[in-house]
């Protein structure tokens, strides 16, 4: 797929898709990046500008909580996991996106 056809992600949404990535269990970052493109089918891909600045936001208000590890191929990454916070927070973003699709769906399919 070109570049051209892939999709740049608004901050919220590229938060909320973390939050959701890491809801099975810990990942470093570049794992988390492929995840959405690979769930999203190549539709959506997360560049290191916009993911590494995020994740620092969600660990600064305590969403996430990092540690470093050994990765698979024994290199040292950090690790990012949701914290108790960072699931309510899950739950409330789900929440606005249902409300904000629906209210767009509205919009496209009545005007």
């Amino acid at each position: 797929m070109s570049d051209s056809s892939r999709t740049d992600l608004l901050q919220g949404t590229l938060d909320l898709l973390i939050l959701k990535v890491l809801v099975p269990g810990p990942m470093h970052g570049y794992a988390i990046s492929q995840r959405i493109q690979q769930v999203s089918r190549d539709i959506l891909q997360v560049q290191q500008g916009s993911l590494y600045p995020a994740l620092h936001r969600l660990e600064r208000r305590k969403w996430v909580k990092a540690e470093w590890a050994a990765s698979e191929n024994n290199r040292r990454a950090k690790y990012y996991r949701l914290t108790a916070a960072g699931h309510r927070q899950l739950e409330e973003e789900l929440s606005n996106w249902e409300r904000i699709t629906s209210a767009v769906s509205l919009i496209l399919e009545n005007t």
